[in-house]
Parts: C-alpha cells; structure tokens; sequence
C-alpha cells in the first residue's frame, strides 16, 4: 500500500495549535473590504477554531505532516 500523502490545499488553511486545536481563518477578506463594517473587518482578522465534526476528517488529512 503507497503511503498517504498529506493534502496540501488543507495544511495551508489550518493551523494546529500546541494544544491540539484546529484553527482556520475566515472567509470574506479577499476583496470588498470598504463595503464592510468596521466591527465586521475587526472579526474577520481573528482565526477560528474548526468545527468539532471535521476533526476526525482533518486530522486524517493532516496526518503525515504532524
């Protein structure tokens, strides 16, 4: 069996923290900013953490560059 490579489009998005955590960044700040809200901009620049229901599919994904 080959081995399982690590997908790159997802070890670009997500970041893993030292506790373990996925954290990704928001959608929505490529372009069109000035249309947006101050408050909006302000929590766009925060990461966030993954959605519990994905990890197990993440991490998968992820796994060989861990």
């Amino acid at each position: 069996m080959p081995k399982m490579k690590t997908k790159k489009s997802l070890k670009r998005r997500i970041k893993v923290t030292g506790t373990g955590k996925l954290m990704h960044f928001r959608e929505g700040r490529r372009h069109l900013m000035s249309g947006k809200r101050a408050k909006r901009r302000r929590k766009l620049r925060r990461a966030k953490e993954v959605p519990e229901h994905y990890y197990k599919q993440y991490m998968q994904m992820l796994s060989p560059s861990l």
